[in-house]
């Protein structure tokens, strides 16, 4: 980028899930800058805010953007309509909850509740692939057909060996969401994890996001699951359309005979 306000969004755009933190040859390495112009703009940027440098010298983002993301429209109001029913699936299941948005090809994470024995925790502002998360295939699963078609195109990254990476299985497996109208998928991201994941709608009908319980492989029980994510994405998609939330979580844990579990979720 050869703006100076490219140069700034190249340095940000080299942190990630990944990359939490970073040196400064780190940084001027994927922001494909010099050394120099790094350690300028990573400077100007600890002043604002945006980074933070610790004792050891490695940048981490800051909470000058966390305030700043916190205000965008889109995830302030769906994170603050969805949290009463994240967090009683939270409660119940004692696993993972995550609530996600499509941004191009990859779901980012704009709530997310963790299980207190998690080994790898997930957090807001988290992206993946959208084949390898159960809120990423349903989003996918729903999403416009050339959409579609430009993911399965696209190379599909393995993250373990259940990740689908070969394009007719993926395209069978988004055909099955929809039809069942959930997405229930094994060790994606961690092996030993198991995600449920159900659709969001807003008052159009379309599927504007999609939440998600992960629990542990040993104990898990999909179908109940299934039933619980359900009742729950129906009615916060009837609450965001405006009308009354028919069922919360613990009402369909109840219908579905749910009972909580004692392992906890350890991933997405």
């Amino acid at each position: 980028m050869t703006t100076a306000a490219g140069r700034v969004l190249a340095v940000l755009s080299a942190f990630g899930p990944r990359h939490r933190s970073l040196s400064l040859s780190d940084i001027a390495r994927r922001a494909g800058l010099t050394l120099p112009t790094a350690h300028r703009l990573a400077g100007e940027l600890v002043s604002w805010g945006g980074l933070e440098r610790d004792p050891a010298g490695r940048y981490s983002v800051g909470l000058r953007l966390l305030e700043l993301a916190a205000l965008a429209p889109r995830g302030l109001q769906l994170r603050e309509a969805a949290f009463p029913f994240l967090d009683d699936l939270h409660s119940l299941t004692r696993g993972n909850v995550h609530l996600a948005v499509r941004d191009g090809r990859e779901v980012v994470y704009v709530e997310t509740l963790r299980a207190r024995a998690a080994a790898t925790n997930s957090r807001v502002g988290d992206r993946w692939p959208m084949h390898a998360t159960g809120t990423g295939l349903v989003l996918l699963a729903h999403a416009e057909p050339a959409f579609q078609a430009e993911v399965l195109r696209s190379p599909l990254e393995r993250f373990t060996r259940y990740t689908i990476t070969e394009p007719g299985e993926l395209r069978r497996q988004l055909a099955f969401i929809r039809q069942s109208g959930v997405a229930v998928a094994r060790g994606t991201i961690t092996p030993d994890d198991l995600v449920v994941a159900a659709p969001v709608r807003d008052p159009s009908g379309r599927v504007a996001a999609a939440i998600s319980v992960v629990v542990q492989v040993a104990g898990a029980r999909p179908r109940e699951l299934a039933r619980l994510l359900t009742a729950t994405s129906r009615s916060l998609s009837q609450q965001l359309a405006g009308g009354p939330a028919r069922v919360m979580a613990s009402s369909g844990a109840r219908q579905a005979g749910w009972a909580a579990p004692a392992a906890c979720a350890s991933d997405r």
